[in-house]
């Protein structure tokens, strides 16, 4: 098999499992998933899910954020780790917000990897999630799976990305990305992948 062929194999087989494909982080507002989505570095979906009620119950928006004091934050934020770099992100983030896009937040890669704390992972997110525009978010799952599907050889996300664009579908290519997230949670997992037991296995490098 080509290396398109498994990767619309894969989309056809992880839809099949996980038919409800989307994002874990929990969110009402567009600038809301922008800072989860920075919460959840080095951290859990779950944990900052825990976190993020009482955060946005004090801050409802991007204006009270950028006027939050950065300690402030931080003590909502503590038990995601990180915290003093991550609060100060949150507030210089939400400063660039209000100041240069009128509050709202940007729907192109270029103008939100200018916020402070947003990588391309985030940005392609909210892209995706927020905008409806095709993305490929790049985490630890989606690396090590891809990889072991042998789409690739690459350690560099934005060339994973790159690549990975080449070869989804574009109106499949965000919830397949979803999709990985909790594959690599249930089945293929960085240590001891369940191999025998995953939607994947006839075609997978790794399973072959």
């Amino acid at each position: 098999m080509t290396k398109k062929q498994i990767a619309l194999a894969a989309v056809e087989a992880l839809k099949n499992e996980y038919p409800d494909a989307e994002c874990s982080l929990k969110y009402s507002k567009p600038h809301e998933l922008l800072i989860a989505t920075r919460l959840s570095a080095q951290c859990t979906d779950a944990r900052v899910n825990l976190v993020t009620p009482a955060l946005f119950e004090r801050y409802k928006t991007v204006e009270e954020f950028a006027c939050a004091e950065v300690s402030d934050v931080a003590e909502y934020i503590k038990s995601c780790g990180l915290y003093k770099t991550k609060s100060k992100d949150i507030v210089e983030m939400c400063k660039m917000l209000r100041d240069d896009f009128s509050g709202g937040v940007p729907d192109n890669i270029e103008d939100l990897t200018k916020l402070p704390g947003v990588g391309r992972k985030t940005a392609n997110l909210i892209c995706g999630d927020v905008f409806g525009k095709p993305a490929v978010v790049v985490d630890t799952h989606c690396i090590r799976i891809t990889k072991r599907l042998g789409l690739h050889t690459q350690t560099d996300q934005k060339k994973i990305e790159l690549e990975l664009k080449k070869l989804l579908p574009p109106d499949e290519s965000n919830d397949f990305c979803h999709r990985l997230v909790l594959h690599g949670r249930a089945v293929c997992t960085a240590r001891s992948p369940k191999c025998e037991s995953c939607c994947m296995n006839e075609f997978c490098k790794k399973s072959i």
